[in-house]
């Protein structure tokens, strides 16, 4: 098994070596928040959709649009409004007078990455528009259903719900999003890089060098990541104790879930480990690429009762307790 995982990470190490070019290329326009870039790589490699939130002005949609400008792949941005309607998402069917039948127009979430900006700023009706194109790549226009391009990636982002004129997205939704990940402020040597770049008069370019076919072959490395047994049962147990927490000597929290992540976390979890570990170019997954990755999996499958809102409880602090807890193999 060791000779089979030596070779299996000899092939990892081959097929990632586009992630170093897809860093560099991103690093010409977004100064730090490594953490985040790193989420959205993990999110095309597994074709997991990602959820970025923070205030305005963290970078979330150059960071999307950076990814996007480095890979030969076709882009599209939707600008979340409250008069946004569903058709203007997925396309609807136009009435041709000369013809005397009806034609569909395809909507902007036929793309490859679809940038949904600040997707919390439409109503429930506009943002369930996508439900059908996150989880089965397709979409039904009148009568008809259409497949939508490979690789398809949905990267959105939001601002925090208690700003004003935003809405809080449906349950069913958020959970399509494999990673939900919360953007922070960058350091003072940072920002004091962005401040210097804000003088340059030549604007950075970014060249395209990841195609499909990188990302697609990639994918089929990393299904063959090896996982053992112990790890797979980790998962479980902790997607499980977000479930059932006195099942592990966690009863002090029973009393904050509401409820806790579906199985759609548990393959989640999964997926996302060996993403993280083809990042570090090893073919086997490891507790730690488990606890790297997990708040990101289940901070937003996690709903909390109103008595944890009451005593200020978060989620992540729920999710942070669990992983002190459950036993690591």
């Amino acid at each position: 098994m060791s000779r089979e995982i030596q070779v299996l990470s000899e092939l990892v190490q081959r097929e990632s070596l586009f992630v170093e070019k897809l860093n560099t290329e991103m690093g010409r326009v977004v100064v730090g928040q490594k953490y985040m870039l790193e989420r959205l790589v993990i999110g095309i490699l597994t074709g997991g959709h990602v959820l970025l939130e923070g205030v305005p002005g963290l970078a979330k949609t150059t960071a999307v649009k950076a990814v996007s400008d480095a890979m030969a792949l076709q882009f599209s941005r939707i600008q979340f409004t409250p008069d946004l309607l569903p058709a203007d998402v997925i396309g609807t069917t136009i009435y041709n007078a000369q013809k005397g039948e009806f034609a569909v127009k395809i909507g902007p979430i036929f793309a490859n990455i679809v940038l949904a900006d600040e997707i919390n700023r439409a109503p429930a009706k506009v943002q369930s528009a996508l439900l059908e194109a996150m989880q089965e790549h397709r979409v039904t226009i009148g009568e008809k259903t259409y497949h939508l391009p490979e690789p398809f990636l949905v990267l959105a982002t939001q601002n925090p719900i208690e700003q004003e004129g935003t809405y809080p997205l449906p349950e069913a939704q958020v959970d399509r999003f494999m990673l939900k990940v919360v953007v922070n402020y960058p350091s003072m040597p940072e920002e004091r890089e962005i401040l210097e770049r804000t003088a340059l008069l030549d604007k950075p370019s970014i060249q395209k060098v990841v195609t499909a076919e990188d990302i697609l072959s990639a994918r089929k490395v990393l299904s063959q990541i090896y996982v053992d047994e112990k790890i797979k049962d980790y998962i479980l147990n902790l997607v499980h104790a977000t479930r059932d927490p006195e099942r592990f000597s966690l009863k002090d929290i029973r009393r904050y879930i509401q409820y806790g992540a579906s199985p759609r976390a548990t393959i989640a979890l999964l997926w996302a480990a060996k993403a993280h570990a083809f990042l570090r170019h090893r073919g086997f997954v490891t507790p730690e690429d488990i606890k790297s990755i997990g708040l990101d999996v289940l901070r937003h499958r996690v709903l909390l009762t109103y008595e944890a809102e009451a005593e200020e409880i978060t989620a992540e602090t729920i999710v942070q307790k669990i992983f002190d807890g459950v036993e690591i193999p």
